[in-house]
């Protein structure tokens, strides 16, 4: 079975480029996107074969996440149960038989740090949150994370301590998730390789490959046996991240 994440920054924006053909041409089984920026009926996607699920911010043209299914989920959980998040269309769960997927897009912590205790409340309430669902089965996070783990998981780490992104708190935020029962599955399949999932716009960053790995598959410990593959789709082009992979070692229906 094949997992794709992508944040498309901006839906309508990325179907008016390639989207459809590198819809079509990854052919996953399970399509997860961040920062729709759009609300219901907003957009009709014509994508045969799918289920579409959305989840939508309040504030126009801001944040909101998809996920896009061959196979009929048992279940749709749209949110956290917390108003502060869900108002931004942060988070989408469907519930298969053999896992749960949970689809987020992270707050970035702004500017100076200025949003970064918001963003420490939505890191603990989505590690409580994926525990609890990994109390029943094997729970998959993917999307944007908005942090870059370790020094190998951007271009310029000394000039970008302390930024968001690289600040101590997120990078400390992300061990505890991983300390408390989860893999980052590139990581872990991938130790030493050095490859990106997002550039700045600014200053050629994608061409000159400054980049940052923030976007991941993270995997309970009791669904490691799932995991086959992990990969970063970094010649993919239409946004400032790239799409990445997680192949399961589930048959796709």
């Amino acid at each position: 079975m094949k997992l794709i994440s992508w944040n498309v920054n901006g839906l309508r924006a990325v179907v008016k480029k390639d989207f459809a053909e590198t819809f079509n041409q990854l052919d996953a089984d399970i399509f997860s996107i961040q920062e729709t920026k759009l609300q219901e009926g907003q957009i009709d996607l014509d994508l045969p074969g799918y289920h579409q699920y959305f989840f939508y911010a309040k504030k126009k043209g801001y944040s909101g996440t998809a996920i896009f299914t061959k196979q009929k989920p048992l279940n749709v959980t749209q949110g956290l149960g917390i108003d502060e998040f869900d108002d931004e269309g942060r988070t989408i769960t469907l519930e298969f038989p053999d896992f749960y997927l949970i689809n987020s897009y992270t707050p970035n912590s702004q500017p100076k740090l200025k949003r970064v205790d918001y963003r420490m409340r939505y890191d603990d309430t989505m590690r409580a949150y994926m525990l609890k669902l990994s109390a029943d089965k094997p729970a998959i996070l993917c999307g944007d994370l908005n942090v870059a783990h370790e020094e190998i998981d951007l271009k310029n780490p000394k000039t970008n301590h302390k930024n968001p992104g690289f600040s101590d708190q997120e990078r400390d935020k992300f061990s505890e998730l991983l300390d408390s029962g989860f893999i980052d599955s590139f990581r872990s399949l991938h130790p030493d390789e050095i490859k990106y999932s997002w550039w700045s716009y600014r200053f050629n960053a994608r061409k000159n490959n400054a980049g940052w790995r923030i976007d991941y598959f993270v995997v309970s410990k009791n669904g490691k046996d799932l995991i086959k593959n992990a990969d970063i789709l970094n010649d993919i082009y239409g946004s400032d991240h790239c799409p990445i992979e997680l192949d399961l070692n589930i048959k796709g229906e």
